[in-house]
C-alpha cells in the first residue's frame, strides 16, 4: 500500500511539472490573453535538426525552464519532422506551415520567438550553447 501511494505522488508531481506544448495559435492567443502571459513559440525539427534536438534537451526539459514557462509563457511549438513514423497530420502539418510563413520566412531551425498574446513579435532567437537560467534570460530580455 505505502508503494502504491509513493509511486502516485511521484506521478503527480512528475505530472506538475510537465509541459502544455500547445500546436494550435489561436489557443495559444486565447490562453495567453486570459492569464496575460507572452506566446513562446518554437519551430523545431524534432527528428532531423541537432541544435532543435540539444535545445529539447539542455532547455525545455531543464527545471529551470519549466518552472520559468509556467510563470512566464504559453508554450506553442511547430514541428517539422521529417521521418516517415514522425509524420503529422495534415491538418497540423498546414497549421504549422502557416505559423511558418507568418513568423519562419527564412525557414531557421530551430526558432524560438517570443510574441505576445496578439502574435506581435517581441523577439527571436534560435539555439545557442548557453544555460537553461542564461536562455531564460534571453527570452526575457525581448520584453521591453
Amino acid at each position: 500500500m505505502k508503494k502504491i501511494l509513493l509511486l502516485i505522488a511521484l506521478l503527480l508531481t512528475t505530472l506538475g511539472f510537465s509541459q502544455d506544448w500547445k500546436t494550435n495559435i489561436n489557443e495559444a492567443k486565447s490562453q495567453a490573453a486570459k492569464e496575460g502571459k507572452n506566446i513562446l513559440l518554437v519551430f523545431s525539427g524534432s527528428d532531423w535538426c541537432g541544435p532543435c534536438m540539444k535545445l529539447e534537451k539542455s532547455i525545455w526539459n531543464s527545471e529551470a525552464f519549466k518552472l520559468a514557462s509556467d510563470k512566464k509563457w504559453v508554450l506553442l511549438k511547430a514541428d517539422f519532422p521529417k521521418k516517415k513514423g514522425n509524420i503529422l497530420s495534415a491538418e497540423l502539418t498546414e497549421s504549422n506551415n502557416k505559423l511558418a510563413e507568418k513568423y519562419n520566412k527564412s525557414g531557421n531551425f530551430p526558432l524560438v520567438v517570443l510574441l505576445d498574446s496578439n502574435g506581435k513579435v517581441l523577439g527571436m532567437t534560435g539555439f545557442k550553447n548557453v544555460s537553461a537560467e542564461d536562455y531564460i534570460k534571453i527570452l526575457d530580455s525581448f520584453v521591453k
